[in-house]
């Protein structure tokens, strides 16, 4: 696995490098191909976090944890993102259809025999909207005006659809899509 190690308000000691590198490490099983993992450790107030991705396979893993302790957060973080992992092995599988073993065998060849979900998502409701060209500031300010966490739009200035949603943190980001 690749790793890129971040500390945001915190110092990335060579204990907790390896240490990261070692846990996250125990997911390589789960892939083929080497996945790259993006890493970032950090403190607000009196708690420590850490926020992992992991690209493997045209697919993105990502979970976030928070503990008074980098350590035990770091631990936390692997159990999420392998449940991630195996809760979408069969979902995953179908859609990617390449790949015929993958229902019965981890991409590492191994076989899990685990209680995953299997269910398909459930499409409760469909919305359908005029969409009128904006900016990204107007946007925020409809979604706000909304009281909704995203709002989807056509940016004026590039002529894509773009998606605004409020982070966790408080702030606000834009996904935009790239060819």
């Amino acid at each position: 696995m690749k790793f890129t190690i971040i500390g945001r308000k915190i110092e990335v000691t060579d204990k907790v490098r390896s240490y990261v590198e070692k846990k996250l490490s125990k997911l390589d099983k789960f892939f083929r191909d080497e996945p790259e993992a993006r890493v970032v450790l950090g403190a607000i107030k009196d708690q420590e976090y850490i926020e992992a991705s992991i690209y493997a396979g045209g697919m993105i893993y990502r979970a976030e944890v928070t503990d008074s302790e980098i350590l035990a957060a770091i631990d936390r973080i692997v159990d999420v993102i392998e449940r991630q992992i195996r809760k979408n092995k069969t979902r995953l599988a179908k859609r990617l259809k390449s790949d015929t073993d993958w229902t019965t065998s981890l991409l590492s060849g191994e076989s899990y025999t685990g209680g995953e979900d299997t269910s398909e998502f459930e499409i409760v409701k469909r919305k359908r909207f005029h969409v009128k060209p904006m900016s990204a500031e107007e946007a925020v300010l409809q979604m706000n005006l909304l009281g909704h966490s995203f709002f989807v739009f056509k940016n004026q200035e590039t002529d894509e659809m773009n998606v605004v949603y409020k982070r966790k943190d408080g702030k606000y980001a834009i996904i935009e899509s790239i060819e």
